[in-house]
């Protein structure tokens, strides 16, 4: 006889203390106010948090998923409160000052939902995110408020279409900038790229952040199965909108919390469905950071670890040529978990009430181009590779699945950056060369502040056609969208003292991503002399809520999460 999962224990909703005492009376009124029946505060009350803007592709379409949770949840026998937190679009961020505040807004975002949830003591949570550091922000406060939560991420968008062939933004743009820069393309095929590029609503078409962490989200068991790659323009979306929304009104019944899904094993699943796909460097802060909200370690070298194990069986872009619709069609998130069979644990609690391995036995791979057979893997080892050496004592992070062969060993000469936009400067002006390594630092957590994202300097590289010839390195971030021999989280960053902010220009930098070493070839004593020399900048920013968070900043290697006074 087949085992069956345990229920948990049940436990009294969060809202009932509203019920039971006579001193909440006006607490009573107040909802009563907002068009809720006494008869209401009897159900699981549950809280809808939107990330809706009209600033972001990702959520412009996520009005009507916000009905169909709504519905879900009242067909469940809950009642529903949409509330709010802010979404940034990377794309539109990138480049310029806004980049800043990127990261810095998964905290904020975190820290909105836990104040939400706190103060009005709801019993449960939908959480309708899509894009880059709100769904990472949203995940984490789930993890440290422990409520029944289930996560509804809204779908990536179609590929575009021009002249007979598909179109993603981080090619056909970003790139694209590059191709014009070295006169490979007109203003006008430039024009047309903007038009046709991003032809709706929905996260960008490749396994950039966004989709891998949709991706992630749905490994970890915290949405429904098919929930990450069902395009967000589609009906099925809506109906595991609405499912998710029936769903959760159970999960607080039978008190399904959290850590008890996100477990060691379920991210270690997580990460080997990332490290499968060849997903985003960013999950590198990203999956730490929820890890460390569940109170989980889950430090560089279990990522490392699991890469090591994971072969790499989906050939998505910006790597590949296969987008999200793709994926989608080919069988999705199920589908990859069949395919990587007992390389993954059998997490038996997912918000969905299946094992890992019940999903698995549900599912069919489509196209096994797609998803290939770990026989025919694009590669032996995941997407992702942490190095170590002198220059990045506590690691930095490549996405290898995106570097050839010809550039997975390397050895150049530095040119160094005290920021992002003196780099993007060097090479739109026509002047990086074969042979060099570019260093960007003062980028990181601290000395950004905010660790901004580098997809113009790397983009602009792979346009003029120097992704093999040219790396890059640096205490920054970069793009999920980004390819070829980029280096980044380096850390201790500069604006801690890192080796990285000894490098000098003409200095040989060797870099071996097989080996997972980086070294800078300067002797022990020569760096010491160079560290005696050093004098920091003063912090970029010191005003304003960066201010506050370049104080309060952990390192890159350790997620980028605030410190608690505790652990400062």
């Amino acid at each position: 006889m087949a085992k069956t999962t345990p229920k948990p224990k049940s436990a009294k909703p969060r809202s009932e203390m509203f019920l039971s005492d006579y001193k909440f009376a006006p607490s009573r009124a107040l909802f009563y106010a907002t068009g809720k029946s006494p008869e209401d505060l009897k159900k699981p009350l549950i809280g809808l948090c939107s990330s809706f803007t009209e600033l972001v592709p990702g959520h412009v379409d996520m009005r009507r998923l916000e009905r169909d949770i709504e519905k879900g949840i009242h067909s469940g026998g809950g009642v529903s409160f949409l509330f709010s937190v802010p979404g940034i679009c990377d794309g539109i961020a990138m480049g310029h000052q806004g980049m800043h505040y990127s990261l810095p807004s998964r905290e904020l975002i975190a820290d909105m939902v836990e104040s939400i949830m706190e103060a009005h003591r709801l019993d449960g949570m939908v959480l309708l995110t899509n894009c880059d550091k709100i769904t990472p922000g949203m995940l984490m406060a789930a993890a440290r408020l422990n409520v029944p939560t289930i996560v509804v991420t809204a779908g990536p968008m179609l590929a575009g279409h021009y002249a007979g062939r598909r179109l993603s933004l981080v090619r056909d743009t970003f790139e694209a900038v590059g191709l014009r820069q070295a006169g490979k393309i007109t203003d006008k095929e430039l024009g047309c790229l903007e038009l046709e590029a991003c032809p709706g609503a929905g996260s960008c078409q490749g396994m950039y952040t966004a989709n891998t962490m949709a991706c992630v989200t749905e490994a970890l068991g915290m949405s429904l199965p098919g929930c990450a790659t069902a395009v967000a323009v589609s009906a099925r979306k809506q109906r595991i909108a609405y499912a998710s929304g029936e769903r959760i009104v159970q999960l607080v019944r039978d008190n399904v919390l959290p850590r008890k899904i996100m477990t060691k094993s379920a991210f270690e699943n997580a990460l080997a469905i990332d490290m499968a796909l060849g997903g985003s460097t960013n999950t590198c802060l990203h999956i730490p950071a929820i890890a460390h909200e569940a109170e989980v370690n889950l430090p560089l070298e279990t990522i490392d670890a699991v890469s090591r194990r994971t072969p790499h069986l989906c050939n998505m872009r910006p790597g590949g040529e296969h987008m999200m619709e793709d994926l989608d069609r080919a069988g999705g998130i199920p589908a990859l978990i069949k395919r990587l069979g007992s390389r993954l644990n059998n997490c038996t609690l997912t918000v969905s009430g299946l094992s890992t391995r019940q999903i698995a036995q549900q599912a069919s791979v489509v196209d096994p181009d797609v998803i290939r057979d770990i026989k025919e893997a694009h590669r032996n080892e995941g997407g992702i590779a942490v190095l170590r050496g002198n220059l990045a004592e506590d690691g930095c992070i490549v996405k290898q699945s995106a570097v050839s062969e010809s550039m997975l060993r390397y050895e150049g000469k530095a040119v160094c950056f005290d920021n992002e936009d003196a780099a993007m400067k060097y090479i739109l002006g026509g002047k990086a060369k074969a042979g060099q390594v570019l260093v960007i630092r003062y980028e990181g957590p601290r000395g950004g502040p905010g660790m901004r994202e580098m997809l113009g300097p790397t983009a602009a590289l792979v346009g003029q056609g120097l992704a093999d010839k040219v790396a890059l390195i640096t205490d920054g971030r970069f793009s999920g969208g980004t390819r070829g021999p980029c280096i980044g989280h380096v850390s201790p960053e500069a604006a801690s003292g890192g080796v990285i902010a000894l490098v000098h220009n003409g200095d040989t930098i060797s870099i071996n991503i097989p080996a997972r070493k980086i070294a800078l070839e300067v002797s022990d004593g020569e760096l010491k002399s160079r560290a005696k020399a050093l004098k920091l900048p003063k912090p970029r920013i010191q005003t304003g809520w960066l201010g506050r968070y370049a104080a309060m900043v952990t390192s890159a290697a350790t997620g980028a999460v605030l410190a608690r006074p505790d652990e400062q």
